[in-house]
């Protein structure tokens, strides 16, 4: 089952839950806009070459709408449109007052030099600049897209609009980036593991994990689980995986790839076979990578007790089940991985006010937004007598339909 038929299903799930209208629970399904735009651009070559830039602005119910914009090969509408769908959820789910986005440009970041990148950036900018915007929408990073490309897209819509630092978030700190932005997600990931794990009379100094992804998120994950003194057994990234039952140092993996930019041949660790990571022995498990790996294929022989879904959909319908039948506890990732378009928000609030936190304030405001969301979706699985998940998407599902009837929608 693709993304957006999941998604799609999670909500039409939480709406017969809540008992919602149908006229508004088909209203809520469909996006509020969906751009198309072809970006031409010399190559440094000389030749000319056309990608395709797609924005789908879901619901602005709650406030402007906010997600990220991937540079990738496999960018295409339906996956856009799903991913769009789940930011809306997300965002209500941390009680933050935005809708959900998301956008691309269907090219592989690799194969272009700096340059090309940025007449790509610039131009996708010039095409969209009046339909985004700090009250409108508020574009980020993404796959493939990192701080510079938020610097491009923010230097050319203020050639139209005026300085603008708000119109977009996950910024260099020089032109208004907020302290701790990058480390946002991952930080976000382990305060939601300690609030489930707290539930069930656990800490983290007491367990073993297994990290599926070394990227920006997984890396977090693993430093800041290892500081906390849990014990990370395993992890993997597309170059391999490496597994050590004592537990691995994370900060010498971090350096080995590092020097290596791989994760094979590490001193500390013996190789294992990437495919039997998500099956390896362990108390919580942490997909941080893709979406949609873990499918009825694998979830019969996942040996983890606790799912934490750092990846955005990485659980398809079909393993959900299996998992629940066999009492894995899941912690669905539109709670998990708020924690980057939490501090989003927080670097949109600084620089509207003109005015910047230290890191400490914005890890303290990340860890209460955090918990205060895993507490939420707790007491809606006890009115609701629900899983995680369907706690999580009856909360927000629930909030975003509020406020779409109070502002009128008939009219």
């Amino acid at each position: 089952m693709n993304a957006l038929a999941s998604t799609s299903r999670n909500l039409r799930h939480a709406a017969r839950i809540l008992g919602l209208d149908s006229k508004i629970e088909k209203s809520l399904l469909i996006p509020f806009r969906e751009i198309k735009v072809e970006c031409t651009i010399p190559k440094d070559d000389g030749s000319l070459v056309s990608y395709v830039g797609f924005r789908v602005q879901h619901d602005n119910a709650r406030g402007p709408m906010k997600g990220g914009i991937r540079f990738h090969p496999e960018v295409n509408p339906d996956e856009v449109n799903a991913l769009a769908q789940l930011m809306t959820w997300k965002t209500a789910v941390a009680d933050i007052p935005y809708g959900g986005a998301k956008g691309g440009i269907g090219c592989t970041p690799r194969e272009l030099s700096m340059s090309e990148l940025e007449r790509l950036t610039r131009v996708f900018t010039q095409k969209i600049h009046d339909l985004i915007g700090i009250h409108t929408d508020i574009p980020a990073p993404d796959m493939g897209t990192n701080a510079q490309t938020m610097a491009w897209i923010l230097d050319e819509y203020s050639k139209f609009h005026g300085h603008s630092p708000a119109v977009v978030t996950g910024k260099p700190l020089d032109l208004g980036g907020s302290l701790g932005r990058e480390a946002a997600t991952g930080r976000g990931v382990v305060f939601a593991t300690e609030a489930l794990l707290a539930e069930h009379g656990k800490k983290i100094k007491d367990l073993t994990f297994v990290i599926q992804g070394f990227g920006n998120v997984g890396s977090w994950v693993a430093r800041l689980i290892h500081e906390k003194g849990g014990k990370v057994v395993a992890v993997s990234d597309i170059t391999g995986a490496v597994k050590n039952p004592n537990g691995i140092n994370v900060f010498d993996l971090l350096e080995h790839r590092e020097k290596t930019n791989s994760l094979v041949n590490f001193q500390g660790a013996d190789g294992l076979d990437p495919n039997e990571l998500l099956v390896h022995e362990c108390d919580v498990l942490i997909p941080c990578a893709l979406g949609g790996v873990l499918n009825r294929e694998n979830a019969g022989g996942v040996r983890a007790k606790f799912i934490v879904e750092a990846a955005n959909h990485p659980t398809d319908p079909e393993a959900d089940e299996i998992l629940s039948k066999k009492g894995v506890i899941i912690l669905p990732d539109i709670c998990a991985n708020a924690g980057g378009v939490t501090v989003s928000y927080f670097e949109w609030v600084q620089n509207i006010q003109g005015f910047m936190w230290d890191e400490e304030k914005v890890n303290k405001e990340l860890q209460r937004y955090m918990t205060r969301a895993f507490y939420n979706i707790k007491s809606m699985c006890k009115s609701h007598d629900c899983n995680l998940r369907m706690g999580a998407f009856t909360l927000a599902v629930n909030r975003v339909a509020r406020a779409t009837l109070l502002r009128g929608w008939e009219a």
